[in-house]
């Protein structure tokens, strides 16, 4: 598992995971949301602009069908899957599959994000990226929406959100 706040490097990493797998010549494949359609459809793309070859599905029971030759299953975006994930991943896991997951832990608002919680919980391994505070340059944890948005989900780069360090967050927005 793979977690944190926006532009901390999560797809970065998972990316290094996969492309590490794919030198030891194991069967990978990568799934990522349909609706996640800001860089390709075809790939994924993380903000610095490394990719690799990946499969949008639809929901997450999508998912067991197409991994049933894979040794290695990635998934970036989780928070964006529906409640079925985490029985995917034990499903997964539990057949010998290694299963990395990447996603925001928290929504915009400083909350656990959607079954993230539960799939941190199942976890053997979590790693928990930080990225830099645009506002003071210290450890930031916390994703800020900068755009007067109330949805849960709101698709957008730096120009809708901005990573925060606690401190600064919480001067401009809730937790």
């Amino acid at each position: 598992m793979i977690c944190g706040s926006m532009f901390s490097g999560k797809t970065e990493e998972l990316i290094r995971r996969v492309n590490r797998a794919r030198i030891a010549k194991v069967n990978v494949e990568i799934f990522s949301p349909v609706a996640d359609t800001r860089y390709d459809k075809s790939a994924l793309v993380s903000h610095n602009l490394n990719s690799i070859p990946s499969k949008a599905v639809d929901s997450s029971a999508a998912i067991l069908p197409l991994a049933s030759h894979i040794q290695v299953v990635g998934i970036d975006e989780a928070q964006f899957f529906d409640e079925g994930l985490p029985e995917v991943c034990q499903t997964l896991a539990n057949s010998g599959v290694r299963v990395i997951i990447a996603g925001l832990d928290m929504d915009f608002k400083g909350r656990p994000f959607g079954t993230m919680p539960q799939l941190m919980a199942l976890a053997e391994t979590v790693t928990k990226l930080h990225a830099v505070c645009v506002k003071c340059g210290n450890q930031a944890s916390f994703s800020y929406r900068l755009v007067p948005d109330d949805s849960k989900i709101l698709l957008g780069e730096k120009d809708s959100y901005e990573a925060r360090c606690r401190r600064c967050f919480n001067l401009d927005g809730e937790i």
